[in-house]
């Protein structure tokens, strides 16, 4: 048995063609789970792997006479295909000038996104890397402003169902849980905007999600590497700009629905045992940006 996923529990299958096999030993340097070894001349499974193949897939993708076939765990052949040749990938400028682009856009046009441009921007999000193939990111997407706006009064009534969580007395009494700074960015931020969150609500505006046309949740499941969903959504993020939508990333949902809110959860298929997720809000943006603005590190520590 491999390291288990919510999605399988069993090891990859890694396949060698011997007859074409020139014995050039990278399949066994970039398998870091000792899956491999030559012996006798020959590519033969290791003897102490360290896990069991996890399809990360490596082997196949340096065998340059395409000698490697992996299976299971998700994988069959076809989840293989040629790297584009590099002249065709974005070079470092192309990149900086799109992520500079990049800013946080909550007014959009009153303008549907395609279902093809969704699918590209979902499919741009699943290149992420992940911290154990096969990744266990989920997504919700909320499609139309019609089930954003749903989804952000379902979230704002379950807010209010723990506002008692943010009265000054709990805060007190949970300082020596949470620690002075935690603390203080509840009372100085949280605990104000959910109050003018909800304030707004009652006057028909949605400043939580911002009545945005497409609303994407990624989230993971009790296995996921914590920091997988927040990479994928930044890589649908990307994907967003670089298709001339405007992005988001609302921060407000995830830690208040991790924990609890069940039936909220139940009704959009969101995993009861959910890791930590992250809000992409995406449209065509109603307003034109002329300037963007230069973004530093709180420190570089070089050692």
């Amino acid at each position: 048995m491999a390291i288990p996923t919510s999605r399988t529990d069993q090891a990859a299958e890694v396949k060698i063609d011997m007859t074409h096999c020139t014995l050039c030993g990278n399949c066994v340097m970039v398998c870091k789970d000792f899956s491999l070894e030559i012996i006798e001349d020959k590519i033969v499974f290791g003897r102490n792997p360290l896990f069991g193949c996890i399809g990360c897939g490596q082997c196949e993708a340096v065998c340059p006479h395409d000698c490697i076939r992996v299976q299971g765990r998700t994988l069959t052949s076809d989840d293989f295909f040629p790297l584009p040749a590099k002249e065709e990938s974005a070079d470092y400028t192309q990149l900086l000038r799109l992520m500079n682009h990049r800013r946080s856009i909550r007014d959009f046009r009153d303008k549907e996104v395609e279902q093809e441009v969704i699918d590209k921007v979902l499919n741009a999000a699943m290149t992420a890397p992940m911290g154990l193939p096969p990744s266990d990111v989920e997504v919700l997407v909320l499609q139309g402003n019609d089930k954003v706006r749903t989804f952000s009064n379902d979230v704002m009534d379950y807010f209010k169902s723990i506002g008692w969580l943010f009265s000054p007395f709990m805060l007190t009494m949970m300082r020596p849980f949470y620690g002075k700074e935690m603390i203080k960015l509840m009372r100085g931020f949280i605990t104000p905007l959910l109050s003018f969150m909800a304030k707004a609500r009652k006057e028909g505006k949605n400043y939580l999600l911002y009545d945005a046309p497409v609303a994407l949740y990624f989230y993971g499941t009790p296995y996921c590497d914590p920091a997988d969903p927040q990479i994928a959504c930044t890589y649908a993020m990307l994907a967003a700009e670089s298709l001339g939508l405007g992005t988001c990333m609302i921060g407000s949902v995830g830690p208040f629905i991790q924990k609890g809110a069940y039936k909220l959860k139940k009704k959009y298929g969101i995993h009861p045992k959910n890791q930590m997720g992250l809000m992409l809000i995406i449209g065509y943006p109603k307003l034109h940006y002329k300037k963007t603005i230069r973004r530093s590190f709180a420190k570089v520590n070089r050692y």
